[in-house]
């Protein structure tokens, strides 16, 4: 079955099915609040920077992107906030009127039952293409290495750094970037922050959270710290950037 791949502002009307589509993404990560704060609002503010992948018009995957001011007072290179920070700076500009000269992208998710197909990298490819084609000379992207939850003790650059005998990279996600044309700039060791009581990491991840310090959570990149004693637990999820040459 052919896969068609739009941007919503050319097919505004997939944006009911692009909201509804299927993801697993691990329940804590959707209680980071810099996400829950604009990550509702991305399709509607920047229509030609989503995307909808469609099969036999069904939904099957989805990609966010953004545009923002790298080359700006404070900013210059790319934030160890990494996809927080980002997605800050671009709904700032965007409120402030700030011309945009670089594009960042945010998620690319392909419905659970669909993985393993290629349709990731055609989302890569369709986002590249498009970021091209609106004039921009390069796409970042903050990844979140789809093999590291794997090993949350390993240093995010460490890993990272791992290559196999053709000199790609290990995780089979960076490895995509990879082959696409992406680089690996440097790790954004704060890329995404949840902080929380003790009673919702239980929620979010069944968990006890009983014991003080470091607790390995499924899906985490990195363990989370527990402190007991005062009630909460926090996680500070590591990215790497990889810059995309468009030029």
């Amino acid at each position: 079955m052919d896969t068609i791949v739009t941007t919503l502002a050319e097919r505004p009307e997939l944006c009911a099915g692009l909201r509804e589509m299927a993801d697993d993404w691990p329940l804590f990560v959707l209680n980071d609040p810099v996400g829950w704060s604009h990550f509702g609002r991305l399709a509607d503010t920047f229509p030609e920077f989503t995307f909808v992948a469609t099969e036999g018009g069904e939904v099957v995957a989805r990609a966010y992107s953004v545009p923002f001011r790298l080359d700006a007072p404070g900013r210059g290179e790319l934030p160890a906030g990494g996809w927080d920070q980002v997605l800050m700076w671009a709904f700032s500009d965007h409120r402030r009127g700030v011309p945009p000269d670089t594009v960042s992208a945010l998620e690319i998710t392909v419905r659970p039952d669909l993985r393993g197909k290629g349709l990731s990298g055609t989302m890569l490819a369709a986002m590249r293409a498009n970021t091209r084609s609106l004039g921009f000379a390069s796409l970042v992207a903050p990844v979140r290495p789809n093999g590291k939850h794997r090993e949350p003790a390993t240093p995010m650059a460490e890993y990272a750094r791992r290559t196999r005998e053709d000199g790609l990279p290990v995780d089979p996600w960076l490895r995509t970037h990879a082959r696409a044309g992406g680089v690996i700039v440097s790790v954004a060791p704060v890329s995404m922050a949840v902080a929380g009581s003790l009673d919702q990491w239980r929620e979010w991840t069944g968990l006890p959270f009983d014991t003080d310090g470091w607790v390995e959570v499924p899906g985490a990149l990195v363990p989370v710290h527990c402190v007991p004693e005062h009630g909460y637990a926090t996680y500070a999820e590591p990215n790497v950037w990889v810059r995309h040459d468009l030029t």
